[in-house]
């Protein structure tokens, strides 16, 4: 999946379902995130990671989706991680204080228990 500024490649595995972030994730391309969320969640994978290394930009609207998706995932009994990303991405969860309550792990394919 592509947009303007961003590109969503998706990998399916076993267990779960990778979506990995390329480019910039804001207000233009937060739709594109959304659809791509919407039809993972609609696999039956167990986990669905958001691979965040390759995303050099996130506002606040790309969190939202992320929080959102985060939200559902625990009504929906599927598990939602994401990796650190750029720096950008770890200012932002940082200050916003997000990483808190997600799931943060080192790598897409990192096994949870």
């Amino acid at each position: 999946m592509q947009g303007e500024h961003l590109q969503i490649d998706v990998r399916r595995e076993q267990d779960r379902i990778v979506l990995r972030l390329h480019g910039e994730l804001d207000l233009a391309s937060a739709p594109l995130l959304q659809g791509a969320i919407e039809s993972a969640e609609a696999e039956d994978a167990t986990l669905m990671v958001l691979d965040l290394d390759d995303l050099e930009f996130i506002d606040s609207t790309g969190l939202r989706i992320i929080l959102a998706a985060h939200e559902h995932s625990q009504e929906s009994g599927q598990m939602l991680a994401l990796t650190r990303g750029s720096q950008q991405v770890q200012r932002l969860m940082s200050i916003t204080r997000a990483g808190e309550h997600l799931r943060i792990i080192q790598s897409p394919d990192e096994q949870l228990v």
